[in-house]
Order: structure tokens, then C-alpha cells, then sequence
């Protein structure tokens, strides 16, 4: 038995930021977005639509959310935006991210109560949680199709995933206008971060029909489409190619989850700085490998997706894909100098490592 859930309202193409408003349906919000989108005149662009329904901005999110800034925000959210019930989160995956964290009212408005639940897995009550609609402004993260929200703790060397009933966007809107000027090192992470999502979701213990189907047409439309983006950025049909692609595979991991190359990859992001995306994509070849030969169903859909004869063939496509790119597959490149074994090992212990479909025979 299996089954399929994923309850975002989804608006997508060309121009379909216009909807904003009819999403609203007369509510007030709150803007989450970058720093930048002020000087990209993105920010003008929402408080036109928006008019008096926008009830304020904030812009300071920096990448790779974490507790150290979070907690600032989120109590001056909670103290000056209290009445207002609805978040639009405007950016890339971390402002989505960033955004998830707003949404829970602990009983105090402090963040420590927040903290508390994700250090040590402290009761959160969703009494009062607000609601977000997400609008990625980057094609890759999946965050706006899925209910969580990676949460970084530098100081104590920790990464954690919220999750919970209301962190679910209750509607996206996908607009390939709004990537036209995204530069080119976060095309390619972004992009590299929507294949790990979809072959993540295909060698997956979680995986089912439905989320198989999705992962799969992502795959292919991002190995034919990427390096065709790369090249020309400012084309509409290749971004909106990518928009979709990414959003499949967002809704194909919001069932599964993540696996192995993003468990490996949290450590390689926190002490080494790698971009999320490279971070869990150069290992990608490493994992393929080692998922071949645990399901004859997987190994058929992955030898497709690759156009291969065998499974050393289709690592070496992927290997090379990837090389094409830029994106070196060598470990030691991005600072790994433990045994790469010792390394894969570790993280199959991890709850995402725990997805992947050899976990279960190591």
C-alpha cells in the first residue's frame, strides 16, 4: 500500500505573479525576502500588487537560515506583525526557509521557546500559526512544496529540520519571469539541488508511484535543460523548463524526503561553505553507484533516465554531466579528507541517510 499527499495550492507559468493578490483574498502580509530584491525593483513590484494589503518587509535574510540572526527577526515579527496572519515568502529556498520559522506563536513571542523545540524536541503548538505563501525566485529548492525548513546552528556545529502540520505553504506561485536575472553560480546550485531532490526521491525507501513518476521527468528535463540554461540565461523557455522540472521534483521528495548526498552534504555546507546545491550534487555519481543492484525497478528507471546500457555507464553520464558543468565529483575538492567510505558510513546513521535504498543492507 502507498499513497500521495501534498496539499499546496499551486499557480505556475509566465506572469502568474498577478495571482498574489486573489491568493490573499483580501488579507494583509507580511514580506520575507532578500536583501536584494530591493535593488532589482522586486520589492516595488510586490508592494504595487499588493497596495494596502502589504503590512510590512522584511529584508535580511542571508543564506543558509541560522538561530544566530533568526531569533531577532522572528521576535520582531511576532511583536510588530502579530494581527497579521499570512507570510509571503519572496526568494530562494533559505527565505522560504527563513519564513517557516516565523510562522509557530510560542506562548511567549521569544524565539528560546522555538530554539527549545528544535535543539531538543520540545512540544510546539500550532495555536495561532500564521500561513505562508512561497514564491521561489530561483528554480531548485523545492521549499515551496514541502513542509520543511532546514535550520542552521553554527555556534553549536548543528543543522535541524522543521517540520510541522502548518510549515506546509498553503499555496506557490512558480513564475519563470522572476528567474530571468538570477546569476549563473545560483542557476547551476539551484538547478543541481532539484536533480538531487529527484534522484533522491527515486532511490529512496519512501518512494511510491506517483513520486517516482515526478523525480523521473524532473531528472530528464534537468540533464537536457541545464546546460542549455547555462548558456543562455535570459531565455524564458529554458527557465520555465527549469521552474517546472524543479518543482517536480519538489513534490516528489515532499513525500519521500531526502537521502544519502544530502545527508553527506550538511557537513561539507556548515565547515567548508560549499553552496548547498554543489554540496549535495557532486556526490551524486558516488551515491548512484551504490544504489544500483538493491531494486530492479530503481536500477530500470535510473538506466532510462540516463540513457545507459548498464549501471557503470549511467555513473559515468552523470559523472560527466556534472564535470560539464564545472562541478568536480572528487570529494577532496570540497575539503572532504577523512576516507570517503568512513564518511558514507556516518551518514547512512543519519535520519535522511536512513532513506536511501541501500541503507537497509549496510
Amino acid at each position: 500500500m502507498w499513497n500521495y499527499h501534498n496539499p499546496v495550492a499551486i499557480q505556475a507559468g509566465s506572469g502568474s505573479l498577478a495571482q498574489l493578490p486573489a491568493l490573499l483574498n483580501g488579507r494583509r502580509a507580511l514580506l520575507i525576502t532578500f536583501p536584494e530584491a530591493a535593488a532589482l525593483g522586486l520589492e516595488a513590484r510586490i508592494a504595487e500588487l499588493l497596495g494596502p494589503q502589504l503590512a510590512g518587509i522584511e529584508n535580511a535574510v542571508q543564506p543558509n537560515p541560522d538561530v544566530s540572526w533568526l531569533a531577532a527577526m522572528y521576535e520582531r515579527v511576532w511583536r510588530e506583525h502579530a494581527d497579521v496572519d499570512c507570510i509571503v515568502a519572496f526568494g530562494g529556498g533559505s527565505v522560504i526557509d527563513c519564513a517557516k520559522a516565523m510562522l509557530s506563536k510560542t506562548p511567549s513571542g521569544g524565539f528560546d521557546e522555538l530554539l527549545s523545540h528544535l535543539r531538543h524536541g520540545t512540544p510546539l503548538s500550532g495555536a495561532g500559526a500564521k500561513t505562508l505563501i512561497a514564491i521561489p525566485t530561483t528554480a531548485g529548492t523545492g521549499s515551496e512544496v514541502t513542509p520543511w525548513a532546514t535550520i542552521w546552528d553554527a555556534d553549536a556545529g548543528s543543522k535541524y529540520s522543521l517540520h510541522q502540520s502548518w510549515t506546509w505553504p498553503t499555496a506557490a506561485i512558480i513564475d519563470p519571469q522572476l528567474m530571468l536575472s538570477l546569476p549563473h553560480g545560483i542557476t547551476l546550485a539551484s538547478g543541481l539541488d532539484a536533480l538531487s531532490h529527484a534522484l533522491e526521491s527515486i532511490w529512496n525507501v519512501n518512494r511510491n508511484p506517483v513520486s517516482s513518476s515526478l523525480a523521473a521527468a524532473a531528472a530528464r528535463s534537468i540533464v537536457a535543460t541545464l546546460p542549455d540554461l547555462m548558456a543562455h540565461p535570459r531565455e524564458l523557455a529554458l527557465r520555465e523548463r527549469m521552474a517546472i522540472a524543479a518543482l517536480q521534483a519538489g513534490l516528489a521528495f515532499s513525500n519521500t524526503k531526502t537521502a544519502l548526498a544530502h545527508s553527506l552534504s550538511y557537513d561539507i555546507t556548515l565547515h567548508h561553505g560549499v553552496a548547498h546545491g554543489i554540496a549535495c550534487s557532486f556526490s551524486l555519481p558516488h551515491v548512484m553507484a551504490l544504489a544500483f543492484g538493491n531494486d530492479a525497478a530503481v536500477d530500470a528507471l535510473l538506466l532510462d533516465i540516463f540513457d545507459a546500457a548498464d549501471a557503470q555507464q549511467a555513473v559515468a553520464t552523470l559523472s560527466g554531466f556534472l564535470e560539464s558543468l564545472g562541478v568536480s565529483t572528487d570529494p577532496s575538492h570540497y575539503g572532504v579528507a577523512e576516507a570517503w567510505d568512513a564518511l558514507v558510513h556516518r551518514a547512512l546513521q543519519g535520519p535522511r541517510g536512513r532513506n536511501f535504498i541501500a541503507a537497509i543492507h549496510s
